[in-house]
This record gives C-alpha cells, sequence and structure tokens, in this order.
C-alpha cells in the first residue's frame, strides 16, 4: 500500500478490476492490516459538515485505498462521494466506524498539495471544502483513466529550447533579469511585473517558464480567457513542444480536458497554461506560478465561495515555496498591497524605455486655444483630434481601433441639454431607439426599454428641452457612423454581440471593439479611439476607475510606439485622473495612489470586507455574530431585482483590519454551519472582499 504521501503504482492500476470484488457477506469484512481507517472527506456541501469522517477500510479494497481516491461510503443513510484524504491506525470516534463501500477509481486524483490548497482556500473564503474541491478536481471519465500514463518528465538538464530561457526581452526592465536568475536558482522570487506597451507579454511567460523547468520544476501559467490561452499556448509549444505544454480550459469539453488534467497529475508534463480552474492543476514540484491581467472579472470564480485566481496562487505559492509573478499592462490595488507590503517586487522599465515603447496619448484639452480649434470637441462624441488621428493612420496604411464601452446600437437616450437619461412618461422605464431605420431611411421613434410604448413628443422633467442624444452609442451604431465618416474604408466589428476577432491584417481599416475584445494587429495598430471614457467612470463600483485604466492600456498598448506615428485619443477631460495615468502610463502610481484612497475609507484590499445577502432576518443573524466578534457592520439595505412576490432581501457589508481578515472567515463560516445544523431554509450568500460595492 502507498504511503499518505505515495503515488499509484503499476501493481496499483493493475489491481484496479480487485476494487469491485467483495467478500460474499458483508459480515465476514475484516478491517485492513495496516492503517485500517480511512479520513475521507464527503461530497455534502453543508457546512456544519465540512470535516473530514473516518471510515474502515476492509481488507479488499487494501490496496486501492490511497490517499487521493475517489470513494462511495455511506453517509446519514445514503451512498455519497468523497475523496480518502488519508489512512491512519486510530480513529478519535469513539462508536463503531462505518466501512468504506467502495474505491470508484484507483487513480489518486486529489494530491496531498491540492488538498492543503482547497483547504486553505475554503478557510480564507468563508467556504466549504467540498464546494473547492468541486472546483479543483474535474469529474471523472473512465475510459480517459484507462489510458496508458506517461512517463514522469525530468526538466533538468539539456531539453532543446527550454534550456536556453532567453533574457534580451527582460533585459528591458533593471530587475528583469534579476527575477530570471532567481528562477534558474529554485528561488521563490515574488515579483509585479509592469508590461511595456508592445510588449511580447506571452513570450516573456514562456522564457519564466523554461527557465523554472531547467532546474526539474513545475510552471503554472493562469490567464482570462481562452484568446489568451490560445496566444501564451503558442509560445510555449515553440519553446518546449507540443508535449511539452498542456492547456486546460472549459473549452475543452469534459472529456478532453480530464484527458489533458491527468497527463498533469501523472508527470507527463512541466508546465501548464489555463484558464482559472487551472489554478488548482495537480503539477508536482511547483516552482512558478503566474497570473496574467489579475484584474479581469474572469479569474473571479463566480460559484461558491468565490475565489479569486491571485489570491489563490499566492495561497498556493506561500504554501509550496514557488516563486510568483503577478503580469499585466495595468496594476490593480491587490498587487500594489503586494509590493507596498515587501511581500512581493517590482518589475518595472525606467521612463526612457517606457517612452520609447509608448504611442502618443492625447485627452480633451480644457486650454482656451483647444476650445477655439474645436468648438464642439466636449459634446461632440468624435472630436475633431480624434477623427485627425484616425486619418493619419489610414494613411499611413494601418489600421485604426476604436474602443467603445457598450454592445448593440443606442443603449440608452438622454436629454441633449441636461444629459438626464430619459425616462417613459408611463412606468420611468429607459428610452432606446429601434435598431436600423424605417421604411423612409428615417431612425424610428424612442421607446420605452420596458414596457414598449412609443415616446413621440419627449420633454426632460428636469430642464425642460425636447431634443435627445444617445447617452451611450453602441458599438454597431459606431460602426455604421464611422462607415459614413471613412467612405471605402473597411469596418469589423469585434465582440458586442458579434464574434470576437483573433486579429486583424495589416493594411487600413477600422475595428470597433468592447472592452476585452480588441483584437490585435499585424504591425500594431496606427490610432486607438477611447469612446465615451465618461461612461465607463460613471458606474457606481468601487473598482471602476482601476477597470477604466485597465481597459484602456490594454487597447493603448496594441497601438504602435509614437516614433512610429502612434496615436492614442481619449474621449474625456485631461484633468481627471485616470486619464492623467493613460497619458503618463503610469499605471503604478494610479495603483499606489487608488490604495491609498482606499485605505483612508476602509475599502479592499486595505481592509477585509464580506457581504452577506439573503431574507432580513438571515442577515440580521450573521451581522450580529460578526459584530459582536468586532466588525463594523453597514446597512443593511435591501437588494433590488428580485421576482416579483418574493420575500425581500437585504445586503450587509461587514468590515474588519486586513490582519483580523481570517478570523472574520472563521465567525462567518461558524454562523452558516449554525444555520446549516439547524436546517434553515433560508439561503444566505456569504462572500469575502467582494468586487463590486456600489
Amino acid at each position: 500500500m502507498a504511503g499518505p504521501a505515495g503515488t499509484p503504482t503499476a501493481a496499483t492500476r493493475a489491481a484496479a478490476p480487485g476494487t469491485r470484488r467483495r467478500a460474499a457477506a458483508r459480515g465476514e469484512w475484516e478491517p485492513a492490516p495496516v492503517a485500517p481507517v480511512a479520513r475521507v472527506a464527503v461530497d455534502v456541501p453543508l457546512a456544519h459538515l465540512d470535516r473530514p469522517f473516518d471510515y474502515r477500510v476492509p481488507t479488499h479494497l487494501d490496496e486501492a485505498a490511497v490517499p487521493g481516491v475517489r470513494l462511495r461510503v455511506r453517509f446519514a443513510g445514503r451512498l455519497v462521494d468523497g475523496f480518502l484524504l488519508e489512512r491512519v491506525e486510530e480513529s478519535g470516534h469513539g462508536g463503531k466506524l462505518a466501512w468504506v463501500e467502495k474505491v470508484v477509481s484507483p487513480e489518486p486524483v486529489l494530491t496531498a498539495e491540492v488538498a492543503a490548497l482547497c483547504r486553505a482556500v475554503a478557510d480564507r473564503y468563508a467556504g466549504v471544502f467540498a464546494d473547492v474541491v468541486r472546483l479543483a478536481v474535474p469529474p471523472r471519465h473512465a475510459r480517459a483513466e484507462a489510458r496508458r500514463a506517461p512517463e514522469p518528465v525530468d526538466g533538468r538538464g539539456d531539453h532543446g529550447p527550454a534550456a536556453d530561457a532567453g533574457t534580451d526581452g527582460w533585459a528591458r526592465y533593471p530587475r528583469g533579469t534579476a527575477f530570471l536568475s532567481a528562477l534558474g536558482a529554485g528561488r521563490a522570487a515574488h515579483a509585479v511585473w509592469q508590461v511595456l506597451p508592445g510588449e511580447q507579454w506571452a513570450t516573456r511567460l514562456a522564457e519564466a517558464a523554461a527557465a523554472t523547468v531547467a532546474t526539474g520544476r513545475g510552471a503554472l501559467l493562469v490567464v482570462p480567457d481562452q484568446r489568451d490561452v490560445d496566444t501564451l499556448h503558442a509560445a510555449c509549444v515553440a519553446r518546449f513542444g507540443d508535449d511539452g505544454v498542456v492547456a486546460l480550459s472549459a473549452d475543452l469539453g469534459p472529456a478532453e480536458r480530464y484527458v489533458r488534467w491527468l497527463r498533469v497529475l501523472r508527470g507527463g508534463v512541466r508546465v501548464v497554461v489555463g484558464t482559472r480552474s487551472a489554478a488548482f492543476a495537480p503539477l508536482a514540484d511547483l516552482g512558478l506560478v503566474a497570473v496574467w491581467d489579475d484584474g479581469d472579472d474572469s479569474h473571479s470564480e463566480p460559484r461558491a465561495p468565490y475565489p479569486q485566481v491571485r489570491d489563490v496562487l499566492v495561497l498556493r505559492a506561500h504554501a509550496v515555496g514557488a516563486a510568483l509573478l503577478v503580469a499585466g499592462y495595468a496594476r490593480t490595488a491587490e498587487a500594489q498591497l503586494l509590493v507596498e507590503s515587501g511581500w512581493a517586487s517590482e518589475i518595472v522599465a525606467d521612463r526612457a524605455t517606457l517612452r520609447a515603447a509608448m504611442p502618443r496619448v492625447t485627452a480633451l484639452e480644457d486650454t482656451a486655444g483647444a476650445v477655439a480649434r474645436d468648438p464642439d470637441a466636449r459634446v461632440a462624441r468624435i472630436p475633431a483630434i480624434a477623427f485627425e488621428a484616425a486619418r493619419a493612420a489610414l494613411k499611413a496604411g494601418r489600421p485604426v481601433l476604436v474602443q467603445v464601452p457598450r454592445a448593440g446600437y443606442v443603449p440608452w437616450l438622454s436629454c441633449s441639454r441636461c444629459r438626464e437619461s430619459a425616462r417613459c412618461r408611463h412606468c420611468a422605464g429607459p428610452l432606446a431607439l429601434p435598431s436600423g431605420t424605417g421604411a423612409d431611411g428615417a431612425p424610428g421613434l424612442p421607446h420605452c426599454r420596458w414596457c414598449g410604448r412609443v415616446e413621440s413628443s419627449y420633454r426632460c422633467g428636469g430642464c425642460g428641452g425636447r431634443a435627445l442624444r444617445a447617452s451611450v452609442t453602441g458599438s454597431r451604431r459606431t460602426a455604421e457612423e464611422l462607415g459614413r465618416a471613412f467612405p471605402g474604408v473597411g469596418v469589423r466589428q469585434s465582440g458586442g454581440g458579434t464574434d470576437v476577432l483573433a486579429g486583424v491584417g495589416a493594411g487600413p481599416g477600422i475595428v470597433v471593439a468592447t472592452p476585452g475584445a480588441e483584437p490585435p494587429a499585424e504591425g500594431g495598430y496606427g490610432a486607438a479611439l477611447l469612446l465615451d471614457g465618461w461612461a465607463m467612470l460613471s458606474r457606481p463600483d468601487l473598482r471602476v476607475a482601476e477597470e477604466t485604466l485597465r481597459r484602456w492600456l490594454a487597447a493603448a498598448a496594441l497601438v504602435v510606439p509614437h516614433g512610429d506615428g502612434g496615436r492614442v485619443v481619449v474621449v474625456e477631460e485631461a484633468g481627471v485622473p485616470v486619464v492623467q495615468a493613460l497619458v503618463r502610463w503610469d499605471p503604478a502610481g494610479h495603483a499606489a495612489a487608488e490604495l491609498a484612497a482606499r485605505a483612508e475609507v476602509g475599502f479592499p484590499p486595505a481592509v477585509r470586507m464580506a457581504s452577506v445577502e439573503g431574507p432580513a432576518a438571515a442577515v440580521a443573524e450573521i451581522a450580529d455574530a460578526a459584530e459582536r466578534d468586532g466588525a463594523e457592520v453597514l446597512g443593511p439595505v435591501e437588494v433590488e431585482g428580485g421576482a416579483p412576490g418574493d420575500e425581500p432581501k437585504e445586503r450587509a457589508l461587514l468590515r474588519v483590519p486586513r490582519a483580523r481578515g481570517r478570523g472574520l472567515a472563521t465567525t462567518l463560516a461558524a454562523a452558516q454551519a449554525t444555520r446549516s445544523a439547524r436546517k434553515a431554509a433560508d439561503p444566505v450568500r456569504v462572500r469575502m472582499d467582494p468586487l463590486q460595492i456600489d
């Protein structure tokens, strides 16, 4: 039998059919002679049952019942799934132990390191171990398990491209080569990398992985979406070959994803690229964990307990002594906290290198001269400076990128005089224009998006104005407008209800994209127009400034340097702090100011905060328990958006100093366990460090 940290041998796998053989009668079962007690994590997502349970291992399952395998045990009178965590000699339970009924598979899919990580994530987010394991271990596919396991790889020594990490790209950053040297020496370096515009970030990450693999350790690289997976996987394949790297993502489908996941588990590869679930990939002997663009919402799990990839990787790097790299064009307040706390160092280029790489960024000026040159600049959706930048880029034979915050046609309308949202006189719903035009070619009349009534005669309730304007023009309408403004130039859309383009070729053209759907251009864009900046900045969201800058930088980074004529025009007042950060290309300074501002008013990540949402009585019960333990309670307030007839729900925010965050999570978990034990019917959603606090 393998030990607690053992791995399956060929003999163990050969014994798989024996896992289905039972003694003639249950009364004849005998406990295993060595370590007869199995500690099992049952798949029961109830807070008051969030602990291992002891079972007896019968002799006919002795060889197959190794730590990490899937089991079937009887729990509360029914058979449930579970994972065997460890085998011990004795149980602390005074009563009679039930038997392990079945070993579902002899494959130890839950490694000791991943099990410890799942426990740490559950504790940090006031969640349940079973929910986290469900995120970490994919469902079983028996046919995939039956395939022969590849021989474990050894990254040490000369393995072609993997042995030569390359340092030319990292040399542009004063601390870049030192970070690679630390990886090559097997040291647990922690860094926040500020990526230069136009940087081949996927190639740099592949080089960091190569430096790690050369020491015989594994590298785990997590990105937000499938497009980034494809980009990074291609860069890693160019360095390690097809058999040296595995890509894990939900788009693969359950069967193929499980096949690839097993390759990782069985030691067939040393480099893993994937989306958020790949953060739990069972790579042995991890040397590097990296996350690209940690501020992307895709890195946050939408299922309980809602972990964020960056925090999961921080926990994992700390537990196994691996290096950590947080990379992106922008910088989140959480990444800035890692730097200011001294836990991570920053990798940034000097200002001269940055100026040479960045395009020229222009905002709406507030000087008298600028107003005289273009009196309509402040009210025009696409001012003259934006048209000039687009014309210059097209004349130079380069494409133009136009970023629009919203998809569709015209999401809503507002008064042209005071910009107050236009509302229906019948139900106060938002007014919008229909898609397309009427039979005579004129645009249709405004209609209510809630009740559908046509508003033939509008009058603003605030200022009495009668003219309407588009508050935020969608990508579809923008594409139509630009097609008329630049006749003969092809206009393509990316995102916003259309397919996301993988890339665009060189040559003149216009690409209208929603944030996050900007395709890279061959040779780079000649200009980027960032429209409707005020709409991105007017959302009631804690992270609105940080998110807006992240979206702007991602688009601007695709533009060629200013030495090659690259221009970026952001349609927003130049005095706005986030616009100034874009003009100076200073995401680190903006992140430092953002973190300081949040510390002043007591918002995450300067403090730990939790959101409790549910029926009023249940929210009050949990909030009272947290308040008794010293948490500050904000609210509760009623939550909008419930279905008609449903009981009103409330939400309370709980706040504690950052040093007491673990205590708050423990208190919330205990409160949920108390409710679960008495079978409270009303569900309550608890979320630690919620992304949106409006």
